[in-house]
């Protein structure tokens, strides 16, 4: 059954071209105009990629610091015994532990946005994989995650860092900014983002690699941009 849309989102939609694709400029702006709720929404974008994630080889998954950051509080978990525990306090983790903390999760507690865990963690945290895995929180040291530099990995996913993993039907979703950030400030996350997913394209990938890009608040209708001048907008931007 189709997913009936509220008055306001319904009132939102019909002031733009659902079918026109709109510069980056002017679709923030679009998003800004939109927006009805009386919160400071998200703004999130969403990639679909001509990948078929079945494929090991074209599994597309990794990590980009936002230089604006998200806006967003991150709630960070961390796996860490000895030294390392004082360490991830004081770098800001919000929660610190091994078998105790394992043992929560396991029992439904997910509370939380981001997990970093020490190397010498693995085998705890190994035996969250299914609850940990679907929701995008399993540590991973391709992006960052499992490393005993505490606290930089804590600092920069504080600071903005995005983990993105293209899901079944081949999308990656991330979070861009917050209404309240400046336009500007939006297209330069947006740029470095996509730019990211550029560079994370399979070589096992075949035909259009960016097929749809549209952008979005929280409670919003989606935006959609060309996916075919996108290299023309990065190099624009990156001027």
């Amino acid at each position: 059954m189709a997913k009936e849309r509220g008055k306001k989102y319904l009132e939102s939609a019909e002031k733009f071209q659902r079918d026109k694709f709109y510069e980056p400029e002017e679709a923030f702006d679009l998003v800004k105009e939109l927006h009805w709720a009386k919160f400071d929404e998200s703004i999130d974008v969403a990639i679909k990629l001509g990948v078929d994630t079945r494929r090991a080889e074209e599994q597309v998954r990794g990590a980009v610091d936002l230089p604006y950051g998200t806006g967003r509080t991150v709630r960070i978990v961390v796996f860490a015994q000895g030294e390392k525990v004082k360490e991830a306090e004081e770098a800001g983790a919000d929660f610190v532990g091994g078998e105790d903390l394992a043992e929560k999760i396991q029992k439904g507690w997910t509370d939380f946005d981001a997990t970093i865990a020490t190397p010498d963690m693995m085998k705890v945290v190994a035996k969250l994989g299914r609850i940990l895995g679907p929701r995008g929180l399993m540590p991973n040291p391709k992006i960052g995650t499992v490393t005993f530099d505490l606290k930089n990995a804590i600092e920069s996913v504080k600071a903005g860092k995005v983990e993105y993993r293209a899901d079944k039907f081949g999308i990656v979703h991330a979070p861009l900014g917050k209404l309240s950030f400046d336009k500007e400030k939006l297209i330069e996350n947006f740029i470095t983002f996509v730019e990211a997913i550029i560079k994370a394209k399979p070589s096992a990938a075949k035909g259009r690699y960016i097929q749809s890009i549209t952008i979005s608040s929280t409670m919003g209708p989606g935006i959609r941009i060309d996916p075919l001048k996108i290299s023309t907008w990065i190099e624009k931007y990156k001027k």
